[in-house]
């Protein structure tokens, strides 16, 4: 499995942006897909994910309400639409795909993108 992040740019604080994941190789629609970011002298975080049919998310405390996770299996994407950003959302973001949703821990997902850079200014 291949993915490839975009999306990224720069952007005022308060503004919005929608990142898109794109897999190639073989078909992620029963996979659980998902976004971490690593910002700059930390380490990656877990964002959010969403099941293959969609029918669950999860979403990291501080992000509810402000960044929503979807995907497109005909198009085997998945999208993150972040709103009222912050500058310390900067970070570059990375999606992921695993079998299973086993936890927001970096290690229990199996294949990733290069990452997209997000950045926020005051």
């Amino acid at each position: 499995v291949q993915l490839q992040a975009s999306g990224g740019g720069l952007v005022q604080a308060g503004g919005s942006l929608r990142l898109s994941c794109a897999a190639s190789g073989r078909t992620v629609s029963s996979y659980v897909m998902g976004w971490f970011r690593q910002a700059p002298g930390k380490e990656r975080m877990f964002v959010t994910a969403v099941t293959w049919n969609g029918d669950r998310t999860y979403v990291t405390d501080s992000m509810k309400g402000r960044f929503t996770i979807s995907r497109d299996n005909a198009k085997n994407t998945v999208y993150l639409q972040m709103n009222s950003l912050k500058p310390e959302d900067t970070a570059v973001y990375y999606c992921a795909a695993a079998p299973y949703y086993s936890g927001s821990y970096s290690n229990a997902w199996n294949y990733w993108g290069q990452g997209t850079l997000v950045t926020v200014s005051s």
